[in-house]
């Protein structure tokens, strides 16, 4: 390994720690203010209906809020690794602006892409086979990933132009779908839980990718 690229990984693992830090103690608070509850009326509903069939405690108060943040933090970190990752292949500079705009590009990805087949869903909603449910959600990353490097980072128009090929195939394609059954849920609760789950989802995007963006280029001027 050369000195160089020592100093270019050492630039995405703390960009990397950093923001992941950053933006997962923030989607935590926005989690725990408006998604959180959201999920507990959920599962009143579940309760009371019968159609919790696990059994299974549901976890409260301090031990959800200790649960919600680790999972928050942890997964805002791997998403850092793969944006800071993407600033170092991607070759351009990087700064806190254009960070928000890769993070957007990682929102298009990983939540509205899928989102247009699978919206975000409460506990004791009714869902499709998960196998099949799994593959699409990564097919439709892959393939919207993919075409998004085409179309920002490919130089002759013509890949740029093809890029919206694998953006639109998994909708072209289709989302596995659920039997349409009355469930124990408002469709009010389920609509406020798309909602606040997107939205929360496009904050936590824009914090990690602008701040991703101004640790790595400020760690590059170092």
């Amino acid at each position: 390994m050369s000195p160089n690229s020592g100093s270019v990984f050492a630039r995405i693992v703390i960009a990397a720690l950093v923001a992941g830090a950053v933006a997962g103690l923030f989607v935590w608070a926005v989690h725990m203010a408006k998604v959180v509850p959201l999920i507990q009326q959920a599962e009143l509903y579940e309760v009371a209906t019968g159609a919790d069939h696990d059994g299974e405690a549901h976890p409260e108060g301090l031990e959800r809020a200790f649960y919600t943040l680790i999972a928050d933090v942890v997964t805002a970190a791997g998403f850092a690794f793969m944006l800071c990752g993407a600033f170092a292949l991607g070759g351009r500079e990087v700064d806190w602006q254009r960070g928000i705009v890769w993070g957007l590009a990682g929102f298009a990805t990983f939540t509205a892409s899928t989102s247009l087949g699978m919206p975000p869903e409460l506990p004791g909603m009714v869902s499709g086979d998960l196998g099949a449910r799994r593959l699409w959600w990564l097919a439709t990353v892959a393939s919207t990933g993919g075409g998004l490097g085409l179309i920002f980072l490919a130089r002759p128009a013509l890949l740029r132009i093809a890029g919206l090929a694998p953006i639109l195939l998994p909708h072209l394609w289709g989302a596995p779908r659920a039997e349409i059954v009355d469930g124990p849920l408002p469709a009010e609760l389920a609509s406020q839980f798309a909602t606040a789950s997107l939205v929360t989802s496009g904050l936590f995007w824009m914090v990690l990718g602008g701040t991703a963006g101004y640790m790595y280029h400020r760690l590059g001027r170092e």
